[in-house]
């Protein structure tokens, strides 16, 4: 039998490139939308679902093992950009944006998780962000908001081990996909101490997606971790440079490190 993957987020982006990716060789795919029909012609099946939404979770889940019998994989992708001041987000968008991107895969995590414990196996793959390594100037809540989840799944790993579930954390870079467009910006007002710092990033942010990866190399990234029997508990993939600013983070002094992301960030 096939394996079955649940893949949030699966209508567009890395979340799509994956579950084509993962149809083509042979696994049993299902991808979520909060718009579902409009995806009737797609290579792998697309079933609604809100991540924000935890009855809509549930019934998104149960539709799964009813037809396929089991979940084999999750792969948490589902999650929302968002960019601006701190100072001047509201803070319904900073609360929405949690909702979307910890809170919402911790809840489809709790959904899958009594089948996986009744097949006494399961692989959950949170996608989280380099950005979450590192608190960056105008995604500040974004990197919060992915760094949060790498923590989370630090612990939640060990909790599931005795029941023979594996997770683990893939951190993409800057991939070309349509995030920019779906995420939220706080607008860059006239009358905003911000204006000059915030308009420079915000060009800057938008030139790396656009000069982002092909998302194919994230698919055959996950496509490794399904098949490697104790993945790790981080993977990176991305720019040379995106990943190493990593090991930097972990290398240099603090205020050194930060003067060197203000550099390029031209703060």
């Amino acid at each position: 039998m096939s394996k079955v993957v649940l893949i949030t987020g699966g209508s567009s982006g890395i979340g799509k490139s994956i579950g084509e990716f993962l149809t083509d060789k042979g696994f049993e795919v299902y991808g979520t939308s909060r718009s579902p029909e409009k995806y009737s012609n797609n290579k792998f099946s697309i079933v609604g679902l809100d991540v924000t939404k935890p009855e809509s979770i549930k019934n998104a889940v149960n539709h799964i093992i009813e037809k396929a019998g089991k979940i084999d994989v999750l792969i948490n992708n589902a999650g929302v950009g968002i960019t601006g001041p701190i100072e001047e987000i509201p803070e319904a968008e900073i609360k929405n944006n949690f909702e979307t991107n910890f809170f919402g895969p911790i809840n489809v995590i709790k959904a899958v998780l009594p089948q996986m414990r009744k097949q006494q196996s399961g692989l959950i793959i949170n996608v989280t962000s380099i950005a979450g390594y590192m608190g960056l100037p105008y995604r500040g809540i974004y990197s919060a908001s992915k760094g949060a989840l790498e923590l989370l799944t630090e612990a939640f790993r060990m909790e599931l081990k005795p029941f023979n579930i594996k997770m683990t954390n893939v951190a993409p870079g800057d991939f070309a996909t349509n995030i920019a467009a779906g995420r939220y910006h706080a607008p860059v007002l006239d009358n905003s101490p911000y204006k000059e710092t915030y308009g420079k990033s915000l060009e800057l942010m938008n030139e790396h997606v656009d000069a982002g990866k092909d998302p194919l190399e994230m698919a055959k990234a996950i496509l490794a971790i399904i098949n490697t029997s104790n993945p790790k508990v981080h993977y990176k993939v991305g720019e040379f440079m995106q990943k190493f600013s990593i090991v930097l983070k972990r290398i240099l002094p603090d205020t050194v490190y930060e003067k060197m992301l203000m550099n390029h960030y031209k703060l």
